[in-house]
């Protein structure tokens, strides 16, 4: 049973990865998500069911248009294989099923800032406003007051280095991302998630000067780094607290 479970959670991830894609590509040309079916963005052939498989339409294609030959971006495959992951292990850490609703959120975010240097407002404020709700009905005051006082503690921090910096190392959007992180993580969760994003992108974006694909002035999108943070503390945020303050103390 847990096998077959499994196999249901990996292939609904595999088909929310597909919808995210779209969603992402609609986002950019500023169409609706539900309106309409999908189509190739080179050619603009409308898709036919065969085309719309999670990944295995990629690979039987082998990466290529069926009507024009235009490559497909590699973003699709990933993009699918990664929600079904993260799907996997929220079921197996049974997690709450909120997670499943906030996930598609923060894969946007992550996705659309990589490739547009931009966190939209369209994603972000629903995302605040669902996990509030979410936070409000599940947590006592003391509980509710935890991950306020981690939003606004780490929205307070961005907000500080946006500041300092009149907005050359960190943009306005990365504050309401660091807002939304608070909600979703708490405290002291929100510490580990943090702590991940700023060391990943240094040591990313050494590497990335090192090998002459950026220089000190080049801007790198942070809104990933602060992404990949969340996921990785909404499972191991815990452990690496107890293993960074054993290491101190």
């Amino acid at each position: 049973m847990d096998l077959f479970f499994n196999i249901i959670i990996f292939v609904l991830g595999l088909m929310v990865g597909s919808f995210l894609n779209c969603v992402i590509y609609r986002l950019e040309q500023e169409k609706r998500f539900f309106k309409g079916r999908s189509y190739c963005p080179d050619c603009k052939h409308q898709l036919r069911w065969p085309d719309l498989i999670p990944v295995l339409s990629f690979l039987s294609l082998r990466g290529r248009c069926r009507y024009c030959q235009k490559k497909i971006s590699w973003q699709y495959p990933i993009v699918e294989i990664s929600t079904a992951a993260i799907f996997f292990l929220i079921f197996n850490f049974q997690l709450s099923i909120f997670n499943y609703l906030i996930l598609p959120f923060l894969i946007v975010i992550f996705v659309y800032d990589l490739k547009y240097y931009l966190i939209p407002d369209k994603v972000i404020y629903p995302a605040i406003g669902m996990v509030l709700v979410y936070d409000f009905l599940k947590s006592d005051i003391p509980g509710m007051s935890d991950f306020l006082i981690s939003a606004f503690g780490a929205a307070a921090f961005f907000l500080f280095i946006v500041l300092i910096s009149k907005g050359k190392w960190m943009g306005i959007g990365d504050i309401k991302l660091a807002f939304l992180m608070g909600l979703v993580l708490g405290w002291p969760n929100i510490l580990a998630a943090l702590f991940l994003a700023f060391m990943s992108g240094a040591m990313i974006g050494i590497g990335l000067i090192f090998l002459g694909k950026k220089t000190l002035k080049s801007e790198v999108p942070f809104g990933p780094f602060l992404v990949a943070g969340t996921f990785i503390s909404l499972f191991f945020g815990k452990i690496i607290i107890n293993w960074y303050s054993h290491f101190l103390w």
